[in-house]
């Protein structure tokens, strides 16, 4: 069998990586500027050995790289997300170039984006990423993660190559798990007034609770800005003071599908990395293609 390799751009703390590494992809490098982010990464060794670098993909030239089979671009969304349009912010950006230009220089056999579906907007971007000469391409949106984990988020994902290849949407799987199969018997999670204020009915926008006694409760998607406001997204819990909690840390973690031996921080900057994460489930979706198509 042959084992494709690949190195990720804008890898966060490695949730795409991870699932790409669990279908059998040799991932040899990632990076990222945030360093609490590429920290996150190394701290995990176990599960990342290969080069971790800290830098923006702005100062890094393509041919000083080593090459890869599969090149990896899980560029910033926030640009092209519907919360930019409230704030004005809504914009294209130049990051996607910086991408584009390791791939049209490198041209590597395949070539991965994984953003928001509100990508599909911004016909430049979409132009860029999908005329390339001599790659076909295939773009799955909306690709949800409820199809493998109890957490609502749907994406888009975006896969050239230079052969043509056939590619089916996935599924839900059969076994997935339960929110109810995710929740921790003993949370260590904060309650700072501010949530027990919303709890109590002081809001100005109303809070999102989901039930882990219902079946098919699936939380909302894990968001960045939760490491700011843990109060937008509660859980059940008849067992907290007031019946209902904000998700823990490890909690978060599983809506992801990161392994519990993976290491975030005990601190709020945690659910920042966790909620800018690509699903793991998602990127071993991913890379069960790639080891399909190099096979």
């Amino acid at each position: 069998m042959y084992i494709p390799t690949a190195k990720g751009y804008f890898s966060g703390c490695g949730g795409m990586e991870l699932g790409i590494i669990q279908a059998g992809v040799n991932v040899i490098q990632s990076l990222d500027l945030d360093p609490e982010a590429t920290g996150c990464m190394k701290t995990n060794n176990e599960y990342f050995p290969h080069p971790v670098i800290t830098v923006d993909i702005k100062d890094k030239t393509v041919l000083e790289q080593p090459a890869t089979d599969i090149i990896v671009g899980t560029y910033p969304c926030t640009k092209y997300s519907p919360i930019a349009d409230i704030h004005g912010t809504r914009t294209g950006d130049d990051l996607f170039l910086h991408f584009f230009r390791h791939i049209a220089i490198e041209k590597p056999e395949m070539y991965i984006v994984e953003n928001v579906p509100g990508m599909k907007k911004f016909k430049v971007v979409m132009e860029a990423m999908t005329k390339l000469p001599d790659y076909y391409v295939n773009v799955f949106c909306p690709v949800d993660a409820a199809n493998w984990l109890p957490q609502r988020r749907k994406r888009l994902i975006l896969i050239g190559t230079k052969k043509q290849y056939a590619i089916s949407s996935p599924n839900q799987i059969n076994n997935r798990p339960r929110l109810k199969d995710i929740l921790e018997k003993n949370p260590d999670v904060e309650m700072p007034d501010y949530v027990i204020s919303r709890i109590k009915g002081k809001y100005r926008d109303e809070p999102i609770i989901v039930d882990p006694e219902q079946p098919s409760s699936i939380a909302p998607t894990c968001v960045a800005h939760y490491a700011k406001d843990l109060s937008t997204r509660l859980v059940k819990d008849l067992k907290s003071k007031y019946g209902l909690r904000p998700f823990s840390i490890r909690e978060y973690a599983r809506l992801q599908g990161f392994p519990d031996d993976f290491i975030f921080e005990n601190k709020r900057s945690s659910y920042r990395l966790i909620g800018n994460a690509v699903p793991v489930n998602m990127g071993r979706w991913v890379g069960e293609v790639a080891m399909r198509y190099f096979n």
